[in-house]
C-alpha cells in the first residue's frame, strides 16, 4: 500500500535488546521509559537501555536469586531490584523512612509516572478504584469511585482485570480508561472506551465514551492526546479526539476520528537474512521496542470536513505545514472548497493566533509592572506550531495562489478579503504586505474602479507603505498618484487614537518590505 494509507508508524529508532530467553529476563520500567534485560540473575551482566543512546548503562551484580522486578530511580541515581513478593533491595546502601501507610486490601494496581498517581483496585469485584498522589514526599488520599460493570457476577468475584484499565495524562487531565467488552446480556453488541476524570480534588466523573464497533481483543495508547486503540484480530487501530465531538451524538460520545487502519509496517534488517517485515502486532521478530506515532499528512484526505480537520490539526504538535497544505490544496484544484468553508478555516486559525497574541501582551504586561505580592512566577506563553500568523500564509499560500493562471481573479480576490475579513474580526492588525497582495491582484486584471472603491470605504486600511506602493503604480494606473496624496494628507490630519487591535509582531516578508 501506498504512504498515503497509513495514519500511524513506528519510530525510526527503535530500542533494540536481547530477547527474552531461560536465562534472560526483561523488564520495562514505564517511569523512565527503560528495558532492563537481566541475564542470570545479574551475574553475567545487566543491560539497560532507554530511548537515547545517552541513557543505556551495563554493570553486574551477585546472583541472589530470580529477579521479579528491577527499575532505577529519575536520573539513574539508585537501583532497585525485587526478589521477593514483600522485600526490595537497594544496592546504593541508604535509609529509608516510613512517611504513610495505608492498610486496605488490594487486588492490583496501575501507576501513572507523569502525573505521579497510583490506582488500586479494591473490594472483591476490584470495580472500585482507590487513587493516591504523591507530590514533594506526601501521600495524599483521593476521592474513590466505582466504575460501572456490564454484569455484576454472583457470588461476587474479581470481574475487572488491570488489563481492562489504563491511566494517562490526555490534555493536561487525568484520566482513567476502562475498556468494556461486549457483553450478550446487555443492549450494547459492541466493546466501548470509558473515560473516568480524575482531578487532583472534587469527585471522579464518567465523561467520555469512545464507540469501537466491533468486538474481540484491544490494546490502548495514547499519542500526541489521541486515544488509540489497537484490534488483534483485523491487525488495524483506530484514533478518539475527546476535543472533537459528533454533532449529532451526546455530548461525551465519540465515533473513530478516521477508519481502521493498519500501523506502517517496519523493516528491520537481518544479518545474513535480509529484512523482515514486522507491525505492532506480528510476534515473529521481539528483541525491539518502538515508540508509537502520528503521521499528519495522510489525515488530510481521509477527513473530507475542512472545518473538523483544522480543529484535529490544531491540536497536534508538528501540525503547521500539514495545515498550511490544506490551506492551498482547499484554494486550488479539484478539492477547491467554497467560500464558506475557506472562511470557516481562516476564522479557526485567527481564533488561535488572537489567542496567542494576548497571552503574549498580557505576560508582557505583567513583566513590566513586575510581580505582585503573593503572585506566582508567570510562564512566557509558549508558540506552538498551532499559531499560524500572516507571514506564513502569505509565504506558504496566498502569494503563490494569486499567481495562479487556472483560478477565477474574482475568486482569487474574494479568499484575499476573507482573510482580512477574518483577521478584522479578531482585531488582530493587518500586515501591509496582505493589502500589498490585494493591489497588486486588482490592478493587473484592471480592477480599477473597485481598488478606487476599496480605498475610499478604508476597506484598505491607510497606511505609509500603502501610499509608498501606489505611488509606485502611477505608470500603470494614473489615479494612483492622486490616492497616494490622499492617504498621506489623511493620515497627517487624522488625530491620533488608540488602537483596539492586537498589534502583531511579525515582521513582513523580505520581498516584499517597502522603503
Amino acid at each position: 500500500m501506498s504512504e498515503e494509507h497509513y495514519y500511524l508508524e513506528l519510530c525510526e529508532n527503535p530500542v533494540q535488546f536481547e530477547n527474552a530467553s531461560s536465562v534472560n529476563n526483561v523488564f520495562f520500567d514505564e517511569a523512565n521509559k527503560q528495558v532492563f534485560a537481566v541475564r542470570s540473575g545479574g551475574a553475567t551482566g545487566v543491560v539497560v537501555k532507554g530511548p537515547e543512546d545517552k541513557s543505556s548503562v551495563a554493570f553486574r551484580m551477585d546472583d541472589k536469586g530470580e529477579v521479579k522486578c528491577i527499575k532505577f530511580s529519575i536520573g539513574n541515581k539508585i537501583l532497585a531490584v525485587q526478589r521477593t513478593p514483600k522485600s526490595v533491595v537497594l544496592p546504593d546502601k541508604r535509609s529509608l523512612k516510613l512517611l504513610k501507610s495505608q492498610s486496605i486490601n488490594v487486588n492490583w494496581y496501575m501507576y501513572c509516572p507523569e502525573t505521579a498517581v497510583i490506582l488500586l483496585s479494591t473490594t472483591f469485584q476490584g470495580n472500585v478504584l482507590q487513587p493516591f498522589a504523591f507530590k514533594s514526599g506526601t501521600m495524599s488520599k483521593m476521592s474513590k469511585f466505582e466504575i460501572e460493570l456490564p454484569v455484576v457476577p454472583k457470588p461476587a468475584k474479581l470481574n475487572l482485570s488491570e488489563r481492562d484499565i489504563a491511566v494517562a495524562n490526555i490534555y493536561g487531565q487525568l484520566y482513567v480508561m476502562y475498556l468494556k467488552h461486549h457483553s450478550r446480556t446487555t443492549d450494547s453488541p459492541c466493546a466501548e472506551v470509558i473515560l473516568y476524570q480524575l482531578p487532583r480534588e472534587g469527585s471522579c466523573k464518567k465523561t467520555n465514551v469512545l464507540k469501537l464497533n466491533t468486538t474481540g481483543k484491544f490494546a490502548l495508547n495514547v499519542v500526541d492526546n489521541l486515544v488509540v486503540v489497537h484490534h488483534q484480530s483485523t491487525q488495524t487501530s483506530i484514533i478518539f479526539d475527546i476535543k472533537l465531538r459528533e454533532p449529532d451524538c451526546a455530548l461525551n460520545v465519540h465515533q473513530p476520528v478516521l477508519p481502521p487502519r493498519s500501523i506502517h509496517p517496519y523493516r528491520i534488517p537481518l544479518t545474513g537474512i535480509g529484512c523482515v517485515t514486522c507491525s505492532v502486532c506480528s510476534s515473529s521478530v521481539s528483541g525491539y521496542q518502538w515508540y508509537l506515532q502520528v503521521k499528519l499528512p495522510p489525515t488530510v484526505n481521509l477527513l473530507q470536513d475542512k472545518g473538523k480537520l483544522i480543529d484535529f490539526l490544531l491540536r497536534r504538535r508538528d501540525c503547521k505545514m500539514v495545515i498550511l497544505s490544506v490551506c492551498s490544496q482547499m484554494l486550488n484544484g479539484e478539492d477547491k472548497g467554497s467560500l464558506p468553508v475557506v472562511a470557516t478555516v481562516f476564522d479557526k486559525l485567527n481564533q488561535v493566533f488572537k489567542e496567542y497574541l494576548e497571552a503574549e501582551q498580557t505576560y508582557t504586561v505583567a513583566m513590566e509592572s513586575g510581580p505582585s505580592r503573593g503572585s506566582t512566577a508567570r510562564e512566557r506563553p509558549v508558540r506552538t506550531q498551532a499559531v499560524i500568523d500572516q507571514s506564513d500564509m502569505y509565504t506558504h499560500v496566498l502569494s503563490s495562489f494569486t499567481e495562479k493562471k487556472d483560478v477565477s481573479h474574482k475568486f482569487i480576490i474574494a479568499v484575499l478579503m476573507e482573510y482580512i475579513r477574518s483577521l478584522n474580526q479578531v482585531q488582530i492588525t493587518v500586515q501591509h504586505y496582505l493589502y500589498e497582495l490585494v493591489i497588486k491582484t486588482l490592478v493587473h486584471h484592471s480592477l480599477f474602479y473597485m481598488l478606487h472603491q476599496f480605498l475610499q470605504y478604508h476597506v484598505l486600511s491607510d497606511s505609509k507603505p500603502l501610499a509608498c506602493l501606489l505611488l509606485s503604480l502611477e505608470g500603470t494606473y494614473p489615479a494612483a498618484h492622486q490616492l497616494s496624496l490622499d492617504i498621506s494628507w489623511t493620515r497627517r490630519s487624522r488625530r491620533p487614537t488608540r488602537c483596539s487591535s492586537t498589534p502583531s509582531s511579525e515582521a513582513a516578508p523580505a520581498s516584499t518590505q517597502v522603503r
